[in-house]
């Protein structure tokens, strides 16, 4: 039994000198994002990401948007992993995301091939590509869903049923607030 626990005991130090070998090691050998960024920059990413954590977005994100949205030149794909020190995977993700909704617009670059990018800077484009990537799909299934939970509560034979027919109305009246509301909403950032 002792012999098992000094191997248990021996086996977690070997894993956590390794761990610490490796953070150690990533540290020296990766650049620095406070270094590659200006700290104008910097607070630009961070408020972008923070916008992105509000809207449950990746923060990638409000990375990529932050950097365009700062940058004077059109960046690639490639210049903004570089700057930002994420990984390609997030780069396309994030950028897929940003094009869905128009936050970000393709440009040409004369003489070069690859696909550069600028952030939109009109809100309302950005708010109404987002409520129709992000929010209307909800909303429009949230109706199909209403309807499906009054035909199940239809089949039902229960007390509760008139008080849970009220909250059904209830979630409906919601739902067409909902749908009601969004237009006005984009219309009123709009100006």
């Amino acid at each position: 039994m002792h012999d098992l626990f000094g191997r248990a005991l021996w086996c977690y130090k070997v894993v956590l000198v390794r761990f610490v070998q490796y953070i150690l090691n990533t540290m020296e050998s990766a650049p620095d994002k406070i270094q590659n960024l200006s700290e104008l920059e910097r607070e630009v990413i961070a408020l972008f990401v923070r916008m992105a954590d509000v809207l449950n977005l990746p923060r990638s994100v409000g990375e990529i948007y932050g950097i365009l949205f700062i940058s004077m030149e059109p960046l690639c794909l490639d210049d903004c992993r570089l700057r930002l020190n994420i990984s390609k995977g997030s780069t396309s993700q994030g950028l897929k995301i940003l094009r869905s909704f128009g936050a970000i617009r393709t440009v040409y670059v004369p003489g070069d091939r690859k696909d550069y990018y600028v952030a939109e800077t009109s809100l309302r484009k950005i708010a109404s590509g987002f409520a129709s990537e992000q929010i209307q799909p909800h909303v429009a299934s949230g109706k199909e869903r209403i309807h499906r939970i009054r035909e199940l509560l239809d089949q039902q034979d229960i007390e509760e049923k008139e008080a849970l027919l009220d909250k059904v109305d209830l979630l409906e009246n919601w739902q067409k607030r909902a749908g009601q509301t969004l237009p006005l909403v984009l219309k009123l950032i709009g100006g």
